[in-house]
C-alpha cells in the first residue's frame, strides 16, 4: 500500500480513539495524521505512532492536502463537513447515519460487498455498529442457502452512545451501590432512563409504526448491503448495562433446513467470524470475551423450535472495533490496496 494522507474529526471520541490505536496495531501507511474535535478539545495532545499530535478545531481549508477523512462525530457533523471534504477532494468514510440510504453512497462491510466501494464518489458510509455483524453472518449462511426472514434483538451496550454513557454507567452504578458517594463529574448527557441496573427496550426515538429509529435503519441497512431489497427484518434494540461490545439473538427462516453443524462450517469459513459454540462446557459468546477483538463471536446455533427451515444463534462483536472504526479502516486499507483513491 502506498502512503496517505489521514484526518480523523471526532479524535477524542471513543471510535476515534480506537480508531488510532487500529492504526498503530495495523501499521497502516499514513505519512501523516491529523486530528480534528470539537473547540472544547482543541489543543488537547495525543501521542500517536512515537509523535505528539495537537487535536485541531475544524476551520476553513483543514482538509486540503488530506486523501482520507474518517468522521465519527454525529450525525450533524457528518452532514455538514463530509460535504466540505469532498469538495477539498478527500475520500470520506463516515460513521453516521446521515449518508447510508443515499443511492449514491456506497453502504460498505469489506467481507460482504467491497467491490461496491469502487464507484465511490467520495463518500463511503459504514453501517450501524449493530447492522455490521449481522450482515456476516447472514452473509454466510446466504453462500448455501436463500434467506427469507431475519428476527434479530439486540442487547447494545453503552458506549454506542459515546465516552459519556460509560460514564454515565458508572457514575449511575456507583450511586446505587453506595448512595453516599459523590457523581462522576463527567456523568453529564445521560439518556432519559437510568443505564446502571436496568435494561431500556428503545434506542433512538420512535417512529409511527412502533419501531425505533435504530430498528430500522438495521432493517433498511441490511437490505442494502445484502442487496435484498425485500428482505423481510424485525428487530427489537435494546441498551444493557454493558460498558462494551453488542450482543444479538438472531433467528433466521431460509428456503430449506440446514442443520445447526454445517452452519457452523459456514460461520468458520467466513473471514473475521469466530465460532464459539460449547454450551456444555459454558462456551458461547459473552461481551467479556469479543471486547478488544476484532472478530464477531457467533454461537448458541440450534435449530428454530418454531420452524424447521429455520435457525437460531447468538453474536457478540465490539461495536467500537469491526462495529465502526475497524470497519473503517478495513475500507481505508482498500482504498489504498484496490487504487480506488480517487
Amino acid at each position: 500500500m502506498r502512503a496517505c494522507s489521514i484526518g480523523i474529526v471526532g479524535a477524542t471520541g471513543a471510535v476515534g480513539e480506537v480508531f488510532l490505536n487500529l492504526m498503530e496495531t495495523r501499521s497502516f501507511p499514513a505519512d501523516s495524521v491529523r486530528l480534528f474535535a470539537s473547540p472544547r478539545s482543541e489543543g488537547r495532545k495525543i501521542v500517536f505512532g512515537g509523535q505528539t499530535l495537537v487535536v485541531e478545531k475544524v476551520a476553513p481549508g483543514c482538509f486540503d492536502n488530506i486523501d482520507i477523512v474518517f468522521i465519527s462525530a454525529g450525525g450533524d457533523i457528518s452532514f455538514e463537513l463530509a460535504p466540505v471534504a469532498q469538495k477539498a477532494g478527500c475520500v470520506v468514510i463516515d460513521d453516521s447515519s446521515v449518508f447510508r440510504m443515499d443511492p449514491a453512497v456506497p453502504l460498505v462491510v469489506p467481507e460482504v460487498n467491497l467491490s461496491s466501494m469502487e464507484s465511490h464518489k467520495g463518500i463511503i458510509a459504514i453501517p450501524n455498529c449493530s447492522t455490521t455483524p449481522l450482515v456476516m453472518m447472514l452473509d454466510a449462511l446466504r453462500a448455501e442457502t436463500q434467506i427469507i426472514r431475519v428476527i434479530a434483538d439486540t442487547y447494545q451496550s453503552v458506549s454506542g452512545i459515546g465516552r459519556a454513557g460509560i460514564e454515565n454507567l458508572r457514575s449511575q452504578a456507583q450511586q446505587a451501590l453506595l448512595p453516599d458517594s459523590s457523581p462522576s463529574p463527567d456523568s453529564a448527557g445521560s439518556e432519559d432512563d437510568p443505564l446502571a441496573f436496568n435494561v431500556i427496550p428503545r434506542i433512538d426515538a420512535f417512529m409511527e409504526n412502533g419501531y425505533t429509529k435504530e430498528e430500522w435503519k438495521m432493517r433498511n441497512e441490511t437490505r442494502k448491503i445484502l442487496d435484498m431489497p425485500n428482505l423481510a427484518l424485525s428487530s427489537t434494540c435494546v441498551r444493557v448495562p454493558v460498558e462494551i461490545t453488542h450482543s444479538e439473538a438472531v433467528h433466521v427462516d431460509m428456503v430449506r433446513p440446514m442443520t445447526p453443524s454445517r452452519a457452523r462450517e459456514l460461520f468458520t469459513k467466513y473471514p473475521g467470524l469466530t465460532v464459539i459454540d460449547n454450551p456444555k462446557e459454558n462456551g458461547y459468546p459473552m461481551p467479556v470475551m469479543a471486547t478488544g477483538k476484532d472478530d464477531v463471536f457467533v454461537g448458541r446455533v440450534r435449530q428454530d423450535a418454531s420452524n424447521e427451515n429455520g435457525l437460531a444463534a447468538w453474536i457478540a462483536s465490539d461495536n467500537l472495533r469491526k462495529g465502526a472504526a475497524l470497519n473503517a479502516i478495513q475500507l481505508a486499507e482498500q482504498l489504498l490496496q484496490q487504487d480506488w483513491l480517487h
